[in-house]
C-alpha cells in the first residue's frame, strides 16, 4: 500500500491532517502517541506493515493532531487544553463521514482519547489504549514515572539531541531495531513530527494532568495493551491500573517473545503482530448496536447572584424583574460563545453543563465580569464528574457537588473542584489553593480552588 492521500478538517482556522485507508466492519481513529507525520510514517517498513494491518481490519481515520506532523503547529507556550484536542478529534471523524468510530490511542495521546471516550460515549464504539498512562505525575498509581527532577533531565537532553540517535532509554528512539536506515528514518521521523520546543511543552502539561478520575466513566469496550515486563513509564503496574479502573477494559501484556523481529519502545516494533491479533478479539465484540447513553463525563456550571434577596427587597419587585432579566441575557450569551448548554434557571441562578472544564470556567469568568456594570455581583462553582442522562438531562452526585462547590464561593469569585484543575492544563488558567471542604450532603472531604485573575 503507498502513502494514502493526506486530507485536511478545519477545526476554526486550525488545518488538521487526516488520511482514510483500509476496509472493515468498523471505523478506527488512530492516534500514534509521541511521534506523528502521516507522510513519513508509511517509509518505514515496520510501521507501514503495522498500519496496513489495521487497514485491512477496519476503515482506518489516521490524523496528526494539533502541533504534530502535518497539522497546524502552536507556540510552546500555548499547549491546547484535552477539551480542544478532543474537538480536534470530533471534527476530523465528522469530516472523514464517520459516526462513532473505534479509536487507538498510544503513548501520550491516551489521556486524549480516555477523556474523548468519557466525555462523549455516542462517539466512542471502543477503545485501544496502546502503552498509555493517566498521567506522567509521579502517584501512588504510578509511582515508577520519573519525578519531576529526572522530567528537567529529560528536557535538557531533549533541547541538545532531538532527532539525533541520543540515548535510548531516555526516549531517545527504538532500542530495537539494528537496522541502521531504520534507525536514521526514526530520527527524521522525531525530527519531522514536532520539534523539541514543542515535545517539551507537552510533556510538562501532560505532568500536570491527571485523567484517572475519568477512567469509571469510560464505559466503552476496551483494550488495554501494556508490555510484559518493563520499568519506568513502561512498568506494566501502569497498564494494569487503567484495566481495573475502566469498566469494561481487557488486559494484555505482550512481550518480545510473541514476534521474532526486532522490538522496541513503539508498538509496531516486534509486538505488532500480536497487538493487531488482540484487536481482531474486539472487533468481533463492538457491536454497532453496544451504545451506553444513561452516563457521560461532564462539566457543570453553577451561578447565582450574591445577596439577591437584599437586593430585590430593596429595588422593588419591577425593578429586580428588569435586572434579573438582563442578568439572564449575559449569562445565555456567554453560555453560547462557550458551548453551554442551559439546564435550568432557579430565580437568579443558572445550571449548565459543558463538555469541557476549561471551557465552563472561562463562562464562568466572562459572566461574572459583564454582570458588574449591572451593579451586582455572581458566584460561580465548576466541577467535573460522571453524570446520569435521564430524558436528556444530567443528574446525580456531580450536580450536587457542582451546587454545593458553588455556594462556597465569594462574591465574582469561580470555585472549582480537584477533577477540573486535573483536566484543565495547558489552558492558560491559574489557581489558588483554597483549602479543604465539607459539602453539604457529600461523602469526604473536598479541595477547592479559586480561578486567578
Amino acid at each position: 500500500m503507498e502513502a494514502p492521500e493526506v486530507h485536511y478538517a478545519w477545526s476554526g482556522n486550525v488545518a488538521l491532517a487526516y488520511q482514510v485507508f483500509g476496509r472493515g466492519p468498523v471505523d478506527l481513529v488512530y492516534l500514534q502517541g509521541y511521534c506523528s507525520h502521516l507522510d513519513l510514517a508509511w517509509e518505514s517498513p515496520y510501521l507501514a506493515r503495522f498500519l496496513r494491518g489495521l487497514g485491512a481490519r477496519a476503515r482506518v481515520i489516521a490524523l496528526d493532531r494539533r502541533g504534530w506532523g502535518l497539522s497546524d503547529r502552536f507556540s510552546p507556550d500555548e499547549v491546547p487544553p484535552l477539551e480542544t484536542l478532543a474537538d480536534d478529534v470530533l471534527t476530523v471523524i465528522d469530516t472523514a463521514g464517520s459516526t462513532r468510530p473505534m479509536v487507538f490511542a498510544s503513548w501520550d495521546c491516551g489521556p486524549l482519547a480516555m477523556l474523548l471516550a468519557a466525555t462523549h460515549p455516542d462517539r466512542v464504539a471502543g477503545l485501544i489504549l496502546v502503552d498509555t498512562f493517566p498521567t506522567f505525575a509521579v502517584t501512588d498509581d504510578t509511582p515508577t514515572m520519573p519525578t519531576t527532577r529526572t522530567w528537567t533531565e529529560i528536557d535538557e537532553t531533549l533541547r541538545e539531541r532531538w532527532g539525533r540517535d541520543f540515548d535510548d532509554v531516555a526516549w531517545g528512539g527504538p532500542p530495537g531495531p539494528r537496522d541502521a536506515n531504520e534507525r536514521e528514518w526514526f530520527n527524521r521521523y522525531c525530527r519531522a513530527s514536532v520539534p523539541p520546543g514543542g515535545l517539551i511543552a507537552e510533556g510538562r502539561r501532560l505532568a500536570e494532568l491527571d485523567a484517572r478520575f475519568a477512567l469509571p466513566s469510560i464505559h466503552a469496550r476496551t483494550l488495554v495493551v501494556g508490555f510484559r515486563s518493563g520499568q519506568g513509564v513502561v512498568d506494566p503496574g501502569i497498564s494494569r491500573v487503567l484495566a481495573e479502573r475502566i469498566p469494561n477494559a481487557r488486559l494484555a501484556l505482550i512481550g518480545e517473545e510473541d514476534d521474532t523481529s526486532d522490538v522496541g519502545w513503539w508498538h509496531w516494533y516486534g509486538r505488532g503482530a500480536a497487538i493487531l491479533k488482540e484487536i481482531d478479539e474486539l472487533i468481533g465484540i463492538v457491536p454497532e448496536h453496544d451504545i451506553v447513553l444513561d452516563r457521560a463525563l461532564a462539566t457543570v456550571l453553577f451561578t447565582d447572584i450574591v445577596d439577591s434577596t437584599e437586593r430585590a427587597a430593596a429595588l422593588g419587585d419591577r425593578a429586580w424583574k428588569d435586572l434579573v432579566e438582563a442578568h439572564h441575557r449575559v449569562v445565555r450569551h456567554h453560555l453560547v460563545a462557550f458551548r453551554g448548554t442551559e439546564v435550568d434557571t432557579a430565580g437568579d441562578g443558572f445550571y449548565a453543563t459543558f463538555d469541557g472544564p476549561a471551557r465552563a470556567i472561562r463562562c464562568a469568568m466572562e459572566v461574572a465580569h459583564r454582570v458588574i456594570d449591572l451593579g451586582i455581583e455572581i458566584r460561580a462553582g465548576v466541577h467535573t464528574g460522571e453524570c446520569e442522562l435521564i430524558d436528556g438531562k444530567i443528574s446525580g452526585l456531580t450536580v450536587s457537588i457542582g451546587a454545593r462547590v458553588a455556594a462556597k464561593a465569594a462574591p465574582s469569585q469561580v470555585l472549582i473542584s480537584q477533577t477540573v484543575k486535573d483536566l484543565v492544563a495547558g489552558s492558560g488558567l491559574t489557581f489558588e489553593d483554597a483549602g479543604e471542604h465539607e459539602l453539604k450532603g457529600v461523602p469526604d472531604r473536598w479541595r477547592l480552588y479559586r480561578v486567578a485573575e
